[in-house]
């Protein structure tokens, strides 16, 4: 049995000194010194040696396992600092040369003019209400006091997914949902995407972005729209920008007016952009008619309220000089960065 033990030893150092990586030494760890590895097959033949002899062969082949954990620490250790040496040749690198440039981000011009009319109307007092996309005919159409046989509510001019939901042709829903849900007063923008029949050309898309304001308190008047309004075009066109009201008729508003601001380019003397007139045209706006309040539980005889909205799309197709819609929605880079 000793020399089953020797050559058991000579036979182990040599295969650990031979091991070409760490996988190799694990396994040979396995081989000899695991739960059916040849030491431990060793010591549980003890019981065939006879009982004089069983303290020296015990003495033996302990001395045996633990020349083989040495020799397997001191292999292991060999081949940890060799791996760990290719490892940092591998993964070297080389300070002189120069980084890689991260490309940023960059704000789309919609966001950046979305952004501009958010912070006027916020700094004059309005919160920012929103809601879904996807909304009934009834808030759509028949809360806003439009009629039965107006055109807009044609299917050559909306989206309709049932006879009764439809993707809103504007977010004046919103404003019904917020005077429903709430009491006067009441003094919020809605900003968001809106949806219509029309075909895809330079100045026209099925998609499209509107920002919609709305006033309802005690005694509101003409007068303070006219002040919101021109206060918004100063802040947003610049200090010397005028404003100019035109009668007009929106069902949902009385009396209703489009307005038209003084152009931005040539200051009013006329240009390109306003072509030649000096004003460009740049949202609809009104009193919030009587049937419209009532209609969302607000007492038309103690309440009154003005409403107005934009087509962020042309307000920054105008601001930025952009003359094609579809550029904005097309994701271009090299078109976005240079806003």
């Amino acid at each position: 049995m000793k020399d089953n033990v020797q050559s058991m030893l000579t036979q182990a150092l040599s295969e650990i000194n031979g091991a070409a990586d760490l996988a190799a030494i694990e396994a040979l760890r396995v081989k000899y010194l695991g739960k059916k590895g040849e030491v431990t097959t060793l010591l549980r033949s003890m019981g065939a040696v006879a009982p004089e002899d069983r303290p020296e062969m015990g003495r033996i082949i302990n001395e045996a396992r633990e020349a083989i954990e040495a020799a397997l620490e001191e292999a292991k250790a060999v081949k940890s600092a060799s791996a760990l040496g290719d490892k940092l040749i591998q993964e070297q690198i080389d300070v002189t040369l120069p980084g890689v440039a991260k490309k940023r981000g960059h704000l789309h011009p919609l966001t950046v003019v979305l952004n501009e009319i958010q912070d006027i109307f916020i700094g004059m007092g309005f919160s920012v209400a929103e809601g879904p996309e996807v909304d009934t005919v009834y808030n759509n159409f028949d809360a806003l006091n439009s009629p039965p046989d107006h055109p807009s509510r044609s299917l050559s001019d909306t989206f309709y997914i049932t006879e009764e939901i439809l993707l809103r042709t504007q977010t004046s829903p919103v404003q019904v949902r917020t005077m429903k849900a709430s009491s006067p007063p009441i003094k919020v923008i809605s900003p968001g995407r809106c949806f219509r029949f029309d075909e895809l050309d330079a100045t026209h898309s099925p998609m499209f972005h509107q920002i919609e304001g709305l006033v309802v308190d005690e005694n509101i008047t003409m007068a303070d729209l006219k002040g919101t309004l021109d206060v918004f075009a100063k802040r947003l066109f610049g200090e010397h920008t005028k404003t100019k009201f035109r009668p007009h008729y929106f069902p949902f508003t009385e009396p209703s007016a489009e307005v038209d601001v003084t152009c931005f380019k040539c200051g009013g003397k006329g240009c390109r952009v306003c072509k030649g007139s000096g004003w460009i045209e740049i949202l609809g706006c009104g009193m919030v008619h009587p049937n419209v309040l009532e209609e969302c539980g607000i007492d038309s005889e103690k309440y009154t309220g003005f409403a107005f909205g934009m087509g962020l799309d042309r307000v920054t197709m105008l601001r930025l000089e952009i003359d094609d819609i579809r550029l904005m929605f097309e994701n271009d880079m090299r078109f976005i960065e240079q806003f």
